[in-house]
């Protein structure tokens, strides 16, 4: 009889992907070009962005993946079938660690088939490529027998759009009572330029189909609620319209005082909530006269963790189905 001790264990891998940020300020340079494909940025550039990420205190954006990382570890090792156990790691796109440092560290940890998961909800093949062919340049220094189980768009996952639900739901609860069923919704993506998306109209979709899910699972009425984007890009090109702050004036000329905005694309604070939002979005609703507010970013939700779980358990399953196993 064999003991439990000794049964072969299979380990199974699961990367968190993400853009990156920069650890200091002095990595900001460095970070920047490799956002620009390794062209520095101009110099008034770099010192912008030194000061937005001086106004926050630096982005805990991969502090909060790695808590996300290990979250989902944990939710997975409580549920993993008899003989397998899982890893997780965290691999950045435009900063360390990078991808192919968190896959090489999975690989040490003992795994060969590894689940890749972009922490965008939303994808495109033209807009996310980036990460995968990260992942295949990754591939070429480690074993022959690793296998990728690489994840697509999760925009429509019942966790995750119920965890986005409940944190839209605890904010509308924070707001004042007389203004708590009347408050408009400002949900939002970030912006793009009008060329990428033309040639990518499936991810306007998904994001249109994640707004919807949202709005109707809090049961805002159709009145209530606006999409916008945000973050629009520095450059001379078309971006996506409507812009958040285009909509803040005439809220406020509507008799509206308050302003709760929702992002449903970035699932951890960083940069883009923290500036864009918290700062500059704030200033730019104060100054048309309304008090803003905006959804505790999903972080390390339960809901959302068991989301990250389940997307990393269906992307085997898809593997072994797809092999008749």
């Amino acid at each position: 009889m064999t003991s439990e001790t000794s049964v072969t264990r299979e380990t199974r891998g699961v990367l968190l992907m993400t853009y990156g940020s920069p650890a200091t300020l002095e990595d900001v340079p460095a970070y920047l070009a490799s956002v620009r494909g390794g062209q520095p940025a101009p110099e008034e550039l770099v010192r912008e962005f030194q000061r937005r990420y001086r106004v926050i205190g630096g982005s805990p954006l991969l502090q909060i993946t790695r808590q996300q990382a290990a979250a989902v570890e944990t939710v997975l090792n409580a549920t993993a079938a008899p003989g397998v156990r899982y890893v997780t790691g965290v691999g950045m796109r435009h900063a360390p660690p990078f991808i192919h440092e968190g896959l090489a560290g999975l690989v040490a940890a003992g795994a060969r088939r590894i689940a890749t998961i972009i922490l965008s909800p939303q994808y495109s093949p033209a807009l996310m490529g980036g990460y995968h062919r990260a992942v295949e340049a990754a591939l070429e220094h480690l074993p022959r027998d690793v296998e990728i189980h690489a994840v697509g768009a999760w925009h429509y996952h019942p966790d995750f759009l119920g965890a986005l639900a409940d944190r839209v739901r605890e904010a509308i609860e924070r707001l004042p009572a007389p203004v708590r069923q009347t408050a408009p919704v400002l949900l939002t993506a970030h912006s793009l330029p009008k060329a990428v998306i033309d040639r990518e109209p499936g991810y306007l979709q998904q994001l249109q189909q994640t707004v919807r899910a949202v709005v109707d699972l809090v049961g805002l009425d159709s009145g209530r609620w606006l999409f916008a984007y945000q973050s629009a890009g520095h450059t001379p090109v078309e971006w996506l319209k409507p812009d958040l702050k285009d909509l803040l004036p005439p809220l406020r000329e509507g008799g509206h005082t308050h302003v709760l905005v929702v992002p449903v694309q970035f699932v951890a604070d960083h940069l883009e909530t923290l500036y864009d939002l918290d700062v500059a979005a704030r200033q730019q609703a104060e100054e048309a006269g309304l008090v803003f507010s905006r959804i505790e970013a999903l972080n390390c939700a339960p809901r959302f963790i068991a989301a990250l779980a389940d997307i990393a358990r269906r992307a085997f399953q898809r593997r072994r189905a797809a092999a008749g196993v």
